[in-house]
């Protein structure tokens, strides 16, 4: 077994056929999120007999499969998503990666797969940066989008954890994952995404999939996206498809679900709360009635809401709707000023505009 301060050396194999240079900066000038790649990739192969093991940076490619593997019967897989950003200088940095190992190892443990120590996420994110350090896009709102993932690939069909996984990390060059306006929220009430003792707080493809039924009935309501209540009781807000969620009180407070095990402990999540109290803020991480949100939204208390997630940084949120009415934030349209000042903040510190005081950023070329 890799013990846990070892890393591996990674070899580094270029493709032979890299994007030219004239056609790569046609690409990542207006990006749409998820649907250009970079030239290359970063795997690791992990067995139990040899521990994490045959470390490359390769071109990107398919992955052949056995039509056994694990993954595609039992859903044996975790991913996470982080970014590079290029500094005003033109170095090249990533936001809290040893966050995103951690969180990646916890939803390992929490799927019964191979933990992968931190000093070999880290690496094999930064190898795959500095080989494709060309396409990380310069500009406000736009960075080179990281997805570390972990498949089970042992070809076997008994319903047992896997013996053999692979891990890869992608990239893809992008700019904002909304727009500059409010996007409106339709709060789900036949569909749940997670219970207690489930794997709400891990980032794992079935709570994604489990997610798309609500997120295409929030679009048939005239939605952008939709919130999630407590299963028990369909009473209290949990998160959004792919985003953690906070509401501002006219008393100084940002308020946000607690994390007891259904949530998914957001990195984004996890710096804002930490800027608002920079800001002077109150934070109370508690239970929140969803009937009291909307109450709260008509009577003045809540004065804005927000998404947070690394895709989008945050996103605003003008309205929460369901069936029996809506909570409208300010005049729907607008982002507050919290909220701006906060995603101010945060994209500052990321592309090294302002100091970075908490010692979040990781220099990588």
């Amino acid at each position: 077994m890799v013990s846990e301060s070892a890393a591996l050396h990674f070899n580094i194999e270029p493709t032979s056929n890299p994007t030219p240079a004239d056609h790569r900066a046609d690409l990542i000038a207006n990006p749409a999120f998820g649907r250009i790649f970079t030239d290359h990739m970063a795997v690791v192969k992990y067995s139990e007999s040899r521990g994490w093991h045959d470390a490359r940076i390769t071109a990107r490619k398919p992955i052949p499969l056995d039509p056994a593997a694990s993954v595609l019967h039992y859903a044996q897989e975790i991913f996470e998503g982080m970014k590079a950003y290029r500094t005003g200088n033109g170095s090249i940095v990533t936001f809290r990666p040893e966050e995103n190992a951690k969180r990646f190892r916890a939803s390992a443990a929490r799927m019964a797969m191979a933990d992968l120590p931190q000093e070999i996420f880290i690496q094999a994110v930064d190898e795959l940066v500095k080989i494709d350090r060309d396409w990380v896009p310069e500009g406000e709102g736009k960075s080179l989008y990281l997805r570390p993932f972990m498949i089970a690939t042992e070809a076997f069909l008994g319903v047992k954890p896997a013996s053999e996984y692979l891990f890869v990390v992608i990239a893809c060059p992008v700019g904002a994952y909304f727009g500059s306006g409010c996007v409106s929220v339709w709060v789900s009430e036949d569909y749940t995404r997670a219970a207690p003792g489930g794997t709400g707080a891990a980032k794992c493809g079935g709570n994604y999939a489990a997610s798309l039924v609500a997120q295409r009935d929030s679009q048939s309501h005239g939605c952008d996206q939709v919130l999630f209540l407590d299963s028990r009781e369909q009473r209290f807000v949990e998160e959004m498809g792919g985003m953690n969620v906070m509401f501002l009180r006219d008393d100084n407070t940002l308020v946000t679900p607690p994390l007891t095990g259904t949530i998914l402990p957001g990195i984004t999540r996890d710096a804002i709360l930490q800027l608002a109290r920079d800001r002077g803020l109150k934070i109370e991480q508690t239970p929140i009635e969803i009937d009291e949100v909307f109450a709260g939204a008509a009577s003045g208390r809540y004065t804005e809401a927000f998404a947070c997630g690394t895709a989008a940084v945050i996103s605003p949120i003008g309205s929460l709707r369901r069936r029996e009415g809506e909570a409208v934030f300010g005049d729907g349209k607008t982002p507050g000023d919290v909220s701006l000042g906060l995603k101010r903040t945060l994209t500052e510190i990321q592309s090294g505009k302002t100091n970075d005081v908490h010692g979040w950023i990781h220099s990588i070329v």
